[in-house]
């Protein structure tokens, strides 16, 4: 590591920066200021740390990846430094000395609001498994003054507030002022020849200044240091003081709160003009800072564009960062002079792209008309890109116009950017092996027949070193003892701890240690609800979205709510339902799934026939911190989405890595979940992708079937109709149920009873403790596969073609 610090040298350390800048000791400083000093100290090592990796990517003349991702979803970075660091004994023994918890310390930091869910946990791991395996990367995203949201729930609804994170996260960002870009929307553009050339110009626009704030990227275990850039939105004007001075203040703002409000939230509501408008300027703004930045960087160093291709891949997380590819093409032919085929030579071969889901609302598009009057000149590329690449559609399928409007970038009166990202770049690739296999044969098959080598597959990973060894500490000591440190820099050694899976002393301890993490989290919720942590704790945490099922879950839950008022002495293991999920904000059907959980808990926790074996929580503003005490607390690991609809999904790894066992559908990398560990350590339901494909296709889907020909379920939807929950909470659920019944796109009523029948079997073996904790062991032993340092290694080697820093 760059800095050796024993406990003597970091109370020396935080003695000088509680002085220099509080005017404090330790004996009077406050909890606040002690996490300020310790973030200050920590910044100090990884600006170290981040000069000699820098120098070493220069000197050395290394080629690196610029990951573009709308979302960075790091939660806090005080813990997460300190443990890649390898300082957590220092700092702990240090303020235990000193008579200050270091928890409550920690606790001060907010959450970073750079996310919403696996999108942007997936980037955050991703830069932690770059740094730590020491490859040279840099992430770039915004700098959201207000993140996502703060999610409150009152009434059992939903409400969306503010969340100022950086109040405490701004100690870790660096303002690089004198790297600050500008970004151009709106305007004219005129062309004209010049030496024979045709050449343009871009006039009577307006400028908005994206000024870069980096934050370090430490891996473990702190050799390298990598960044995370984000953009934040600054106007070039502050006020208008003849607007001023006439008393019309608001007005005289306006300008520089049109202009800021670019960087304020992350995903504004886009269900009007001016919402879809925000969003387009929010990616144009993130990408033409973006790509800016590495051209001039890249020139200060090699002093051409000319090889470009051969020293920087721009990866694209998902369609929200597409505008880098005309943005670059604009770049290279109004800014460098250089001609249409070379550019495009040079754009195509450095782009790479990553398909995050099949849902035709999230491959975005945009309408020509708002896309032209915003960025023209950008839109006169696409327009061209597109009329070249429809010429070679018409010379792959000639003659078939449906099926070159459908595989064109512009039709239709609108842009498409999963096709723009197809028909440029060198590589796209899936997330999982079914979601690959989804891409190559049904989504993009066209696509694919015209590009046989471009598809590929690298499956999701997870960073184990924060999901298990920051997240579950006593789960890790036991690991340290039964097969040594190793695991931390290679997840797969994590096999090793097959050979215990029949030794009864570490399944008891196994045992003992889920029960302190169930005790730890519901002391975290601090509920006023009594918990039983002798239930099984069965944990579904995501975004609330109908294909990811969570209405189904509460089906279930509805169903052993009547098991249990039809005969209170059955036999019944205990079990408490945890949910975890923010809607968009303007998701109405989400929405109302969060109000319909919250009425369900309501009911069933105030009902003593059968609160004393089944409860039901909804855990308000579910985020990254809230998750490292959840996860390692569940037993049962919720993966219900409808088969073929989830590209991949992280959590399924973070549950299972933390020994959870999977009940879920075979979708995403549940497929490759089960193949690790087998089909009888994991809980598998429901209708598969060709039989959901087979459905769709004969168009003869009828839910009312299953409604009429079910009892069990009929009741349980009649129960929904004609209302549930308690006092403010009881409401009747008419379009919920409407939606069942005569929509039920997602097939919650066809794999009803097989997902019954799966709960049933996890209570059979759940009291077999023995059995059960054999399968949770041989769940967290075959979790290595599933690791982010798994993942980047992949890209590395067959889509970057990255080699990594000597920093050592």
């Amino acid at each position: 590591m760059g800095i050796h610090i024993d406990e003597k040298k970091f109370k020396s350390l935080l003695e000088g920066k509680l002085s220099r800048h509080f005017g404090k000791s330790i004996k009077d400083a406050s909890n606040e200021q002690f996490y300020v000093a310790c973030s200050f100290i920590l910044r100090d090592i990884l600006m170290e740390n981040w000069a000699k990796t820098g120098k070493n990517i220069q000197d050395n003349e290394l080629k690196q990846v610029y990951y573009l991702s709308m979302e960075f979803l790091i939660g806090k970075s005080l813990h997460n430094n300190i443990n890649n660091l390898g300082l957590n004994d220092v700092f702990s023994n240090v303020f235990s000395e000193i008579g200050v918890s270091l928890d409550d310390i920690m606790a001060i930091e907010r959450d970073a609001g750079l996310g919403n869910g696996g999108l942007g946990r997936l980037a955050a791991c991703y830069m932690d498994s770059l740094t730590a395996l020491g490859y040279p990367g840099m992430g770039f995203s915004i700098l959201y003054e207000y993140g996502i949201f703060k999610q409150k729930i009152i009434d059992g609804m939903q409400v969306e507030l503010p969340d100022n994170w950086l109040e405490t996260g701004s100690v870790w960002t660096v303002p690089r002022i004198e790297e600050t870009q500008e970004v151009r929307f709106e305007g004219k553009v005129d062309s004209y020849m010049e030496n024979g050339e045709l050449k343009f110009t871009h006039h009577d626009y307006y400028t908005v200044l994206a000024v870069p704030n980096d934050m370090l990227i430490s891996g473990y275990p702190g050799d390298n240091v990598n960044t995370l850039r984000l953009w934040s939105a600054k106007s070039t004007k502050t006020i208008d003081m003849q607007l001023f001075s006439r008393g019309e203040y608001a007005k005289s703002m306006e300008q520089k709160a049109m202009s800021e409000v670019i960087s304020k939230v992350l995903y504004p509501e886009d269900n009007h003009y001016e919402g879809k408008s925000l969003r387009l300027k929010q990616q144009y703004f993130f990408v033409s800072a973006t790509i800016q930045s590495i051209v001039k960087k890249h020139k200060a160093q090699y002093g051409t564009m000319s090889n470009f291709a051969d020293k920087a891949v721009i990866h694209i997380n998902d369609t929200h960062p597409t505008l880098a590819i005309p943005e670059l093409m604009r770049i290279l032919i109004d800014e460098e002079g250089f001609g249409w085929d070379e550019s495009w030579r040079i754009v195509s071969n450095c782009m790479a792209y990553t398909n995050h889901t099949i849902m035709a609302e999230a491959l975005e598009r945009w309408t020509i008309s708002m896309f032209k009057h915003l960025l023209p000149r950008i839109y006169m590329i696409v327009e061209e890109i597109n009329r070249r690449f429809c010429e070679d559609l018409w010379n792959v399928f000639p003659e078939d116009r449906e099926k070159i409007g459908r595989l064109a970038i512009i039709a239709n009166d609108e842009i498409r950017m999963a096709n723009l990202c197809i028909a440029t770049c060198y590589s796209v690739n899936g997330v999982s092996a079914l979601h690959s296999d989804i891409l190559k044969n049904l989504v993009f098959s066209d696509y694919n027949h015209m590009f046989p080598t471009k598809f590929t597959n690298v499956t999701n990973g997870i960073a184990h070193r924060r999901w298990l060894c920051q997240s579950n500490p006593e789960l890790t000591k036991l690991l340290d003892e039964l097969i040594g440190e190793g695991f931390r820099s290679d997840a797969n050694e994590l096999t090793k701890l097959l050979k215990f899976a029949d030794d009864a002393n570490v399944l008891k301890r196994l045992a003992e240690i889920k029960r302190h993490n169930k005790e730890r989290f519901v002391k975290h919720l601090g509920t006023d609800v009594t918990i039983n942590p002798d239930s099984i704790f069965d944990v579904q945490s995501k975004r609330l979205h109908e294909y990811k099922r969570q209405l189904l879950n509460v089906l279930h839950i509805l169903y052993e709510y009547h098991m249990l008022l039809d005969n209170p002495n059955m036999d019944f293991t205990p079990k408490t339902y945890f949910f975890g999920a923010k809607s968009a904000a303007g998701y109405a059907m989400a929405k109302n799934i969060i109000r319909l959980i919250n009425s369900v808990a309501s009911e069933i926790n105030s009902n003593a026939v059968v609160n004393d074996k089944l409860k039901v929580f909804f855990v308000e503003d579910y985020n990254v911190s809230m998750a490292e005490v959840m996860i390692p607390a569940a037993e049962i690991s919720e993966q219900i989405s409808i088969a073929g609809k989830e590209a991949s999904g992280t959590g399924n790894m973070k549950f299972m890595l933390n020994g959870a066992l999977t009940i879920g559908t075979l979708d995403g990398a549940n497929v490759e979940i089960c193949e690790s560990v087998g089909e009888e350590n994991i809980y598998i339901f429901g209708l598969k992708a060709h039989e959901v494909e087979n459905i769709v296709k004969a168009g003869n889907y009828s839910p009312l079937e299953y409604y009429h020909n079910n009892p069990k379920l009929r009741r349980v939807i009649d129960h929904i109709r004609d209302g549930i929950g308690v006092g403010i909470l009881r409401n009747a659920y008419p379009e919920i149920v409407n939606s069942l019944l005569f929509r039920d796109q997602y097939m919650l009523l066809a794999d009803f009873d097989s997902y019954c029948n799966a709960h049933d079997r996890i209570y059979k073996e759940y009291n077999d403790k023995s059995l059960f904790n054999r399968k949770s062991l041989i769940n967290i032993a075959n979790a290595g596969r599933f690791a982010a340092d798994r993942s980047i290694s992949e890209y590395a080697d067959n889509i970057w073609h990255i080699k990594k820093v000597n920093n050592k």
